[in-house]
């Protein structure tokens, strides 16, 4: 009977669990979550892990969550919804994959959602818009006006 390696002792005790790649797709596929949210998903926890100096997820928990994100909002000035992004990934990751309920981050520092200023006239300021234009130009404007085609598009 040939001998075991000492290298192969001691495996058949041990379960050998999927790599977290692995694991993160079976549950993404097993909810039929599309395969971008898996690609975004996966994008946010290796960031996570590197940020965090390579350590596994397992041997960290929320308050390097919560200084991932805050970092997220006040180093790298991302948008509140990439922030909202990488938060859902990292709650997958821990609800999910590792069994384990994040507390919910009471000091965590929030994106700045930015202030949308309208762009649509108000009927006043129409008025006295079209008061100001003759002829052509005030028939071109009354007829955008009056079709509804207020909505100005800015240039980037």
């Amino acid at each position: 009977m040939a001998q075991v390696p000492d290298s192969q002792k001691g495996l058949d005790s041990e379960i050998k669990r999927p790599r977290l790649r692995e694991q993160l797709r079976e549950a993404i596929r097993r909810r039929n979550y599309s395969r971008r949210t898996e690609q975004t998903y996966w994008f946010w926890i290796r960031w996570f892990i590197r940020h965090n100096g390579v350590r596994h997820p397992e041997e960290m928990g929320a308050t390097e969550v919560e200084a991932f994100l805050s970092w997220l909002a006040t180093e790298r000035n991302v948008a509140a919804a990439t922030q909202n992004q990488a938060l859902s990934a990292l709650l997958f990751l821990y609800k999910e994959l590792l069994g384990q309920n994040l507390p919910w981050f009471t000091d965590l520092v929030r994106a700045q959602r930015p202030v949308r200023k309208p762009v649509v006239l108000s009927r006043a300021e129409a008025q006295r818009l079209l008061a100001q234009m003759q002829d052509t130009k005030w028939l071109m404007a009354s007829l955008l006006y009056g079709a509804g085609l207020r909505r100005v598009r800015r240039a980037s």
